[in-house]
């Protein structure tokens, strides 16, 4: 390809995070339309990247990670800059993206020293943070990017009303040659390892136990609907992070031992999963639900979609921005995340049967709307005119 670009892309952890899917997919996609990709991430020792890659992929050597969230942040900007300066002695990239404020801060430092002439910033959603060196660190590699993008409007948005930048919409993806409705041995492996009621309810959320994620509106919602269906399961799974969620926890733990629930069989935590399993237990669930206070796209949605799985989301947006028809078609149903009532009334009415033999007929047309290579010729589009 004689004008294929050389792309660096950042990211904060080799675990499966959103963000960190995003990038991976992006970087797969890239690659595929032949352009010279790089990942770098951050990887204390032992640890690697969740999957496998067709692109080059450069794992970050960092120290362990020391008890401050901040401390660790800036070892994490450290370590990037000067391994990128180390590779900037004797190669260039025609883009440098990162995808988090760790990577957007390294590059910053990186521009500020006349080593690179800028740095793309893709911004999935911004934590407020109380401590103020991380606050600092997320609005600079905001405000000093060369360009800013973001996975929906509303975020487009934000960063407009509070920066008074114009981002770029980028589109999210959905891979449905990965997340299939066909069913594997490996679904049937899955559900005896972690003991899944086939035939009882299975209620699935994704992305650990966190303030965002409305981990503890969601458990009281499971514990109202289990008067009606007592042998309902909820399934939390994934929950790596760098930011601390013990508060969070330790109240949900509390709720759930003071109405004697049983962990592992009422309650069924998986920590982070391999990344094969992700469809199996997408297609075990008779429905993903996904309460948040906030995220950025929330990818795991189409993954359930395109898995054949009804979704029970936040009435906000960004899931009111792209999921209107899907909500008209009876496969995703919106709940107000303040209030329980409201969320366990709408996973009541997900595993209606109809609901989950509607979907079996055909994929949503959410799910063909949302390419990775659609979205990765978009991203080719920005970075050209940003060279230009």
């Amino acid at each position: 390809m004689a004008d294929a670009l050389r792309i660096g892309l950042f990211t904060h952890s080799v675990n499966p995070r959103g963000g960190v899917v995003h990038t991976l997919e992006l970087a797969r996609a890239l690659h595929f339309l032949g352009h010279r990709v790089t990942v770098f991430a951050p990887a204390a020792p032992g640890e690697r990247l969740f999957r496998e890659a067709p692109h080059e992929v450069d794992l970050v050597p960092v120290p362990p990670a020391p008890k401050r969230l901040a401390d660790r942040v800036g070892e994490h900007i450290v370590a990037l800059r000067e391994h990128l300066a180390r590779r900037l002695q004797h190669e260039t990239f025609d883009i440098l993206h990162a995808h988090d404020g760790i990577g957007g801060n390294a590059l910053a430092d990186l521009a500020e020293a006349g080593r690179i002439a800028g740095f793309v910033r893709t911004v999935h959603h911004l934590d407020p943070f109380d401590d103020a060196r991380l606050a600092a660190w997320q609005r600079r590699s905001v405000q000093q990017a060369a360009r800013v993008l973001c996975v929906s409007p509303g975020w487009c948005m934000t960063i407009k009303r509070e920066f008074g930048l114009d981002a770029a919409l980028v589109a999210n993806g959905v891979d449905c040659a990965h997340f299939g409705r066909m069913p594997s041995a490996r679904d049937t492996a899955l559900a005896g390892h972690f003991g899944l009621r086939r035939g009882a309810p299975l209620f699935l959320s994704v992305g650990g136990i966190e303030a965002r994620k409305n981990s503890l509106r969601l458990l009281e919602a499971y514990i109202r609907l289990r008067e009606e269906l007592p042998q309902a399961q909820l399934v939390v799974a994934g929950g790596a992070s760098l930011l601390d969620h013990s508060d969070t926890w330790r109240a949900f733990h509390a709720l759930a031992e003071e109405v004697g629930l049983k962990t592992g069989t009422d309650l069924v935590l998986t920590g982070p999963l391999l990344d094969e399993d992700m469809p199996p237990l997408l297609r075990l669930a008779d429905a993903l639900v996904m309460p948040s206070l906030r995220e950025g796209f929330g990818l795991v949605v189409l993954e359930a979609l395109a898995c054949g799985t009804p979704v029970v989301v936040s009435g906000i947006p960004p899931f009111t921005e792209y999921l209107e028809d899907t909500v008209i078609d009876g496969h995703a149903l919106y709940a107000d995340p303040q209030e329980p009532a409201s969320i366990a009334l709408a996973m009541r009415r997900a595993v209606e049967p109809s609901r989950r033999r509607a979907l079996a007929a055909e994929v949503p047309p959410v799910c063909r709307r949302y390419s990775w290579p659609a979205s990765a010729a978009r991203h080719v589009e920005l970075y050209r005119a940003l060279l230009n």
